[in-house]
């Protein structure tokens, strides 16, 4: 009778321990949109030790802190699955562009180029501490300038196996996979079965392959079947990196493109892209330059911008690209960062060149290109390029397997003329897309910025508003939300999201950042191995 009694008393007191288990934080009276896509509902989550462990109704006399989230959506936090923070995270470690913009997870290391050694990369942003949570992918640019510098040519088969043995590193160090920038030096000088080969080697430790693509403008269609090629080879799940179509010519054409990775698909093939809600890109003014001209190291390509028959040469490439797009003159083509002289920042290369009381027209344009590299000591020099077409946003955001993502790394305030795409990014997707011009409802949205995502890079417990996930969460009004960075005046954060909380610490209270660093380093699948 004693041991019934004991077990009895035992049971009552493990009960009322259950009972007034006390969590860190309850979010209450919010419309939780989950990440699955399915429709919002009524639900309280509970937070304790960075872990989701209730969604549902919850008594407020168990929580620590109470967060009345009446009138808002509460949702995962965004995952940014194509960012550049290599440095700039550094500088500002809150980052505090992505927070505001309800991005709580980036995957960095994109377009081929990333941190040479990961595993020092990572231990260093760990020592300093970082607001959100950061995975990387291996930079294939990173590695073959490593490995061959800016040589125009094949690797040897030591240098194949050497680029080999720093992508099966750089997996067991953490990366998630492999990025390549096809488009760059010295990428760009690597043929297919070089980039097949180094994919397999990420796909071996369960990796995907990323791609800044060939060509987005009017090759995209090889440049597209080229990455679906190597995930056929490479029997590796392949990422299109800010799928576009970027030549006028080619405006609508979207629905060809996306029915490219559709077939693939069909086909067995795992391949899905990336986006940025913008009609316009930012990269390197050197894109514009032919590459053969950039190759061999810097004094090379002085050499040949001061030699008569090189420079006839790349400037006649130079206008033929402007003819096979539509384009009478570069006044697409605008200065964000020009750090020899800030007054270009903002202008078109146009307008700096009747600022500079040179020659109206393309070929004196096309000089000054070469001129301001130069001038620049072929430094990079950051550019917007206006060349899409609302259409085709459109047409890519309604494709079920298009994630959002930003393309920028961690902006500094008041610094140059950035793409907005660095601030207002997601807003940009729920104002603009979802409330104003109904291209999505918000639950499919927010699944594109978060279980999507998160199943792509294999963060296994992220993306979902479930017990045993990582307290990622954002609460933001569905009716406020609002980017309002534009290409004139870029330097503005997002507003109408007012709580961010990554690994359940509030790291922007009320709409203002805490300063608090709670992310974390988010490993691919063969770490370790």
């Amino acid at each position: 009778m004693q041991h019934h009694y004991f077990f009895l008393s035992l049971f009552l007191f493990l009960s009322h321990f259950v009972g007034a288990q006390s969590y860190d934080l309850v979010i209450k009276n919010g419309r939780v949109v989950d990440g699955t896509g399915n429709p919002w509902m009524y639900a309280d989550i509970a937070v304790q030790n960075g872990r989701i462990v209730q969604v549902g109704t919850i008594d407020p006399s168990q929580a620590k802190r109470i967060i009345d989230a009446s009138g808002l959506i509460v949702a995962p936090g965004f995952i940014d699955v194509h960012a550049h923070v290599e440095g700039s995270l550094e500088a500002q470690p809150e980052a505090p562009n992505f927070i505001y913009d309800g991005v709580t997870t980036v995957i960095t290391g994109n377009c081929g180029g990333s941190s040479p050694n990961l595993r020092t990369y990572f231990d260093s942003l760990r020592l300093q501490g970082i607001s959100i949570n950061v995975g990387s992918l291996i930079g294939h640019n990173t590695v073959r300038m490593k490995v061959m510098k800016m040589a125009f040519r094949e690797p040897t088969p030591r240098e194949q196996a050497e680029m080999e043995a720093l992508i099966e590193q750089a997996m067991k160090d953490g990366a998630v996979g492999l990025s390549t920038g096809l488009i760059y030096t010295p990428g760009t000088y690597a043929r297919t079965p070089e980039v097949v080969n180094l994919a397999k080697k990420a796909s071996r430790y369960g990796g995907l392959y990323a791609s800044h693509i060939r060509n987005e403008g009017q090759n995209v269609k090889q440049a597209i079947e080229e990455a679906i090629l190597i995930s056929r080879e490479a029997k590796i799940p392949v990422e299109i990196s800010h799928f576009k179509v970027a030549s006028k010519p080619l405006w609508g054409k979207s629905t060809e493109t996306v029915e490219l990775v559709e077939a693939a698909r069909r086909e067995g093939l795992d391949v899905t892209v990336d986006q940025y809600p913008y009609t316009a890109s930012s990269t390197s003014l050197e894109s514009i330059i032919p590459s053969w001209a950039l190759a061999d190291g810097d004094s090379a390509v002085l050499a040949r911008f001061h030699d008569p028959a090189a420079r006839t040469k790349i400037r006649g490439e130079m206008l033929d690209g402007l003819t096979k797009n539509l384009r009478p003159n570069y006044e697409y083509a605008v200065v964000s960062s020009f750090k020899p002289d800030t007054t270009f920042n903002g202008l078109s290369i146009s307008k700096i060149n009747q600022k500079l009381g040179r020659k109206n027209s393309a070929e004196t344009e096309a000089d000054l290109i070469m001129d301001l590299m130069e001038q620049a000591k072929l430094k990079r020099i950051q550019m917007v390029y206006h060349t899409m077409s609302e259409t085709d946003i459109e047409n890519i955001l309604r494709y079920p397997n298009t994630m959002v993502a930003s393309d920028a790394g961690v902006a500094k305030l008041g610094s140059g003329m950035p793409h907005p795409r660095a601030y207002g990014t997601n807003a940009r997707v729920l104002g603009r897309y979802v409330r104003e011009r109904h291209v999505l409802p918000l639950e499919e949205a927010v699944r594109r910025m978060t279980s999507l995502p998160a199943q792509r890079f294999r963060l296994a417990d992220r993306g979902l508003l479930r017990p045993g996930y990582a307290a990622d969460i954002v609460l933001f009004d569905e009716k406020t939300v609002s980017d309002r960075a534009t290409y004139e005046q870029p330097h503005a954060y997002t507003t109408g999201i007012s709580w961010v909380l990554v690994n359940g610490t509030p790291v922007v209270e009320n709409s203002k950042h805490t300063g608090q660093r709670p992310g974390q380093l988010l490993m691919g699948p063969g770490y370790g191995k």
